[in-house]
């Protein structure tokens, strides 16, 4: 692979079969996302166990995201430069969190990397290696 670029999303081996229920700890905004995005990620076969604390936290930030903005847009033309900071980072987080199990299109049409393949050249300056006689 390139330098630089990011690999891409394949089917996982022993994914999830199954939509798992939101966890109980998510509030109401971080459970609609959670209802919104597992689905696809699973009839994908993207999905496994492990990758669903991951998921939560996405959940999560994206509710804070609807959660901030219901707070920004309840001030009117007031101006809380805190709201915004909180909501920016939060989108940061999101996306950041989001590319990883390809929830953009931009992660979603990346390259993805095969079992087997190896294109990561070591010495890309140097010719092959020749054997010893």
């Amino acid at each position: 692979m390139a330098s630089g670029r990011k690999a891409g999303i394949i089917p996982a081996v022993g994914g999830v079969d199954e939509i798992p229920p939101p966890p109980a700890t998510l509030d109401k905004f971080a459970k609609k996302v959670w209802r919104e995005v597992i689905p696809d990620l699973v009839e994908r076969r993207v999905l496994t166990v492990a990758d669903l604390p991951g998921l939560r936290s996405f959940c999560i930030a994206v509710g804070k995201i609807e959660k901030l903005e219901k707070a920004i847009q309840k001030l009117g033309d007031d101006v809380d430069p805190v709201l915004y900071r909180l909501q920016d980072k939060a989108m940061a987080t999101a996306r950041q969190i989001g590319d990883h199990y390809g929830l953009s299109p931009t992660s979603r049409s990346r390259p993805s990397i095969r079992d087997g393949e190896d294109d990561d050249d070591d010495f890309p300056l140097v010719g092959p290696r020749r054997q010893p006689d």
